[in-house]
């Protein structure tokens, strides 16, 4: 029988931190974060990162690991994300895959291969030059070029991955988007549990744009003044993290701090659209809908263990948890 693999996805603020605890607990798990942020030390107001105190004392993976200073991409979180697995597995616990990236879930319920095929590095800092001297959208013109369907797929400020696709191309002759498609077609190697949680879209954006006030009173502009302090730029990839980039543009004097609240509700509002998105597209996806369990997240939570037992009989104890806040 495969390895059973739960993982508990969803837009940004829908609620995944809580839930994906009291799962773990009921099921015997401990959490992998497919968080992009949240692996950071040092940037913890502006990732919404789980608290030692919210972790209510599940084991949590992948989360304040590296340096700001470090890149973070899929390729290093698969190597990180299946050596957390592998120990996950050989202390007989359940493994929950928990965040809202969607190419690093992906990646790692379907074992994709994406690595860098021994890319050029001299072409790569070509088309990072590029993008600093005339602006992301210049290479994003030169992807559509090349890989129509890489372009609609990749934001124009996505710069590592528009980097990425047009490095796959100089590379091999080939389109990435031809390329990961073959892989998306591969079988999961696990007894998969995929599941998106989501909400109304009013409702998701009434607790983005609670979660972003409280951000704010919890002084994500002195986290991000600490970080600048250390010597974090606007060029690392940690930077790039929505609410950081604003606050940074707030203290280079570029903008307003009203402004830059503004632009990071907004941002993240377009952000939580391109992750459902994503997951609409993704065909193991299990979606719960908590509109479907009158809000209720108790209940939601019975339901996913109620599946799994169905599956897994001995994976989940019978007994209701208690879902908790977080």
């Amino acid at each position: 029988m495969a390895q059973p693999l739960i993982i508990l996805a969803g837009p940004t603020a829908v609620g995944k931190t809580g839930l994906s605890i009291e799962l773990a607990r009921a099921a015997g798990g401990e959490i992998i974060s497919a968080d992009s942020m949240q692996v950071y030390r040092h940037m913890d107001i502006g990732s919404a990162k789980v608290t030692r105190g919210e972790m209510r004392g599940v084991p949590h993976h992948l989360i304040d690991v590296l340096e700001p200073t470090e890149d973070f991409n899929v390729t290093r979180f698969l190597a990180m994300a299946k050596e957390a697995l592998s120990g996950i597995i050989s202390r007989g616990h359940v493994p929950i895959v928990a965040g809202g990236t969607g190419f690093y879930i992906q990646a790692l319920a379907y074992d994709i291969d994406f690595t860098q095929h021994g890319m050029d590095d001299t072409f790569r800092r070509q088309l990072e030059q590029v993008a600093g001297e005339k602006g992301p959208e210049v290479l994003h013109r030169m992807l559509r070029e090349q890989d129509p369907k890489a372009a609609d797929e990749i934001h124009p400020n996505n710069v590592k991955r528009v980097i990425r696709a047009l490095e796959f191309f100089h590379q091999t002759g080939g389109r990435i988007s031809e390329h990961n498609e073959t892989e998306r077609k591969k079988n999961s190697p696990y007894d998969l549990f995929y599941y998106v949680l989501n909400t109304e879209r009013s409702i998701l954006y009434e607790r983005i744009e609670a979660r972003v006030d409280q951000m704010m009173a919890d002084g994500l502009v002195d986290e991000v003044r600490r970080l600048r302090a250390m010597g974090c730029t606007r060029e690392l990839v940690s930077m790039q993290g929505l609410g950081y980039k604003e606050i940074l543009d707030y203290l280079e004097g570029r903008t307003g701090l009203e402004e830059a609240v503004s632009t990071i509700k907004r941002d993240t509002r377009h952000f939580a659209k391109r992750q459902l998105t994503w997951f609409r597209r993704e065909r193991d996806v299990r979606w719960l809908d908590l509109p479907r369990f009158d809000n209720d997240r108790e209940k939601v939570l019975e339901y996913i263990l109620g599946e799994i037992r169905a599956v897994c009989p001995g994976l989940c104890p019978s007994a209701s948890p208690t879902l908790h806040n977080g």
